[in-house]
């Protein structure tokens, strides 16, 4: 009878009325101040004016399209975050790991090829093959479609463990960022490229290239010309994100199919970043790693009641 209440209440705080002067402003100061952000720590790019254009649209457009945006504006925080790390590199803070990681991963799973110890990239990027190649790229372009994909089904199917997901993916993101910034470390291709000395060198999409070349499409080329942060490869947040999207399937009871799909796409996801040479190994089990002790920690913190209404509450408005 309460949650009815509540969500009565809440429903009719939220009725619809497109342009009041109050949703106005508050609009024009966040487009306003995110394009004023993107022009002080760079440049505004078209996906700058994308997301502009979207949040508007959806606001505005009716009930359904404003709910469905406040809902995923805790993903639009994400991709802000991230996007504005490039203000203050992560080289500038700590110093950049190079030659540890690498010798690391040739310790711990190093190949013997030719009478050489070869790390698996190295291995991959003399031992390649088409199929191999456009697997890893049909897997790893997938690497947030997918999560995005499975947050808009538990949207649609059960806002509260929605909301539960993407705080979680949100949460683990943060942690990640955080590491990045204690301890930078450079991925597999740029040792391929420039060795062991510090370079401050754009994005490259290594060996996804071949995926690119396959297709005929510089698919990867304009994602990673992009990439703000070049010196963070550990962890694998992409090898994160399909541990959280396999945990969630798994809570939320879904089919066996359907939990099966995610296992693959999990494992195809830890393979590519490594055939790609985009991480080493370790880098994939620091990401699995940080998952995991990400969804403990924030399993428990949102055990507690304050918690638990909140969140219930901000479900009844999107």
């Amino acid at each position: 009878m309460q949650n009815q209440t509540i969500k009565k209440y809440l429903l009719n705080k939220m009725e619809f009325n497109r342009f009041t002067k109050k949703n106005l402003i508050i609009n024009f100061l966040i487009v306003t101040l995110y394009l004023l952000w993107n022009k002080f720590i760079g440049t505004i790019r078209n996906e700058h004016y994308f997301l502009v254009i979207l949040w508007l649209s959806s606001f505005y457009f009716n009930d359904k399209s404003r709910r469905f945006i406040l809902g995923f504006s805790i993903f639009i925080i994400f991709w802000v975050i991230y996007d504005s790390m490039r203000i203050i590199p992560n080289y500038e803070i700590s110093r950049v790991h190079i030659k540890e990681p690498y010798n690391f991963e040739k310790l711990l799973f190093g190949i013997k090829h030719n009478e050489n110890i070869l790390t698996p990239n190295e291995y991959f990027n003399q031992n390649n093959n088409k199929i191999l190649d456009f697997l890893s790229g049909f897997f790893y372009i997938n690497w947030m479609p997918v999560p995005i994909g499975f947050g808009i089904y538990l949207y649609i199917k059960d806002k509260y463990m929605f909301l539960k997901y993407s705080m979680a993916f949100l949460f683990i993101n943060l942690l990640g960022f955080c590491i990045y910034y204690l301890y930078p470390a450079a991925p597999p291709w740029y040792v391929d490229f420039y060795g062991f000395d510090l370079k401050i060198v754009p994005g490259n999409r290594a060996g996804l290239e071949r995926f690119d070349e396959l297709i005929g499409i510089p698919v990867f080329a304009n994602i990673y010309n992009k990439n703000a942060n070049v010196l963070a490869a550990i962890p694998s947040l992409h090898s994160a994100y399909p541990v959280v999207v396999l945990y969630y399937s798994v809570k939320k009871h879904l089919s066996l199919y359907l939990k099966i799909i995610f296992s693959i796409f999990m494992l195809g996801i830890w393979f590519s970043a490594v055939y790609s040479s985009h991480h080493y190994i370790v880098d994939v089990l620091a990401g699995i790693v940080l998952a995991i002790i990400g969804l403990i920690v924030f399993e428990k913190l949102t055990k507690k009641p304050k918690i638990q209404y909140q969140i219930a509450s901000f479900s009844q408005i999107i």
